[in-house]
């Protein structure tokens, strides 16, 4: 039984990355005529897009997704969205169901695929992880993004969770933000992305129900870096314990 499943996976992984590119260049040309559209309106219309993308996509692969606590998201009013990382699914999931415009912050480096590129830069501040001058331009640029209206939505745990543990340690970055740009964090769980694609196995994935819980803001007010992020951990991982049970 092993077998099959192993076998089915991979033929699923191939299943999802053909329809992930058929699907992708129906929506590439009205994306990228976001370009066209300056500031927030552009970006909302952009993530919109997104969204109706993986409404698409998703069920095609099995992978309808269920999400909760949009209500958190207060009119008028934008946030710092941290979600837990488990796999590459993480992604496609976090941004689009994101009430609002709002953008992530990504490796530079894929920033380089033919047509792709050009859509992940529409959705993302840029990094090189490697060069320090880069994330500190990168800071700045998701400052301004703040300061446009939109959200930030960012992994705090760096990488995808290879551990055993609901989730790693943070870094400080996503609390440092939140802090000097006095944005309240909506903490977000993202469920099953682990179980349809293991990080310990190459090309494979198989379909499964997946869910984003939005939970409710916490606020940065005379709170440190230290403070707010260990309260953030604690609520992710309680929740994550909790709605896994």
């Amino acid at each position: 039984m092993k077998f099959f499943k192993e076998i089915f996976a991979r033929v699923w992984a191939l299943w999802g990355i053909v329809s992930f590119v058929a699907t992708f260049l129906i929506i590439f040309i009205p994306s990228m005529c976001c370009y066209l559209i300056p500031g927030i309106k552009g970006q909302d219309i952009f993530i919109k897009i997104a969204r109706l993308w993986m409404n698409i996509w998703l069920p095609i692969i099995g992978c309808p997704i269920k999400v909760k606590g949009r209500e958190h998201f207060l009119p008028n009013k934008n946030y710092i969205v941290t979600c837990n990382h488990n796999a590459l699914l993480d992604v496609p999931l976090s941004c689009p169901y994101i009430p609002g415009p709002n953008k992530t912050i990504a490796k530079d480096s894929f920033a380089k695929i033919p047509l792709f590129g050009w859509f992940y830069k529409k959705g993302a501040v840029l990094v090189n992880r490697k060069s320090d001058a880069s994330r500190r331009r990168s800071f700045e640029e998701m400052k301004n993004v703040l300061a446009a209206g939109m959200h930030m939505s960012l992994y705090p745990e760096g990488t995808r969770n290879r551990t055993t543990e609901p989730l790693k340690t943070f870094y400080d970055g996503a609390f440092k933000l939140a802090i000097e740009a006095q944005k309240d964090i909506i903490p977000a769980i993202i469920f099953n992305t682990k179980k349809a694609m293991p990080i310990d196995k190459s090309f494979y994935l198989l379909p499964k129900k997946l869910e984003i819980h939005f939970l409710q803001p916490v606020s940065t007010a005379n709170k440190t870096v230290q403070a707010l992020k260990q309260e953030v951990f604690n609520i992710m991982k309680s929740y994550y314990a909790t709605y896994q049970q």
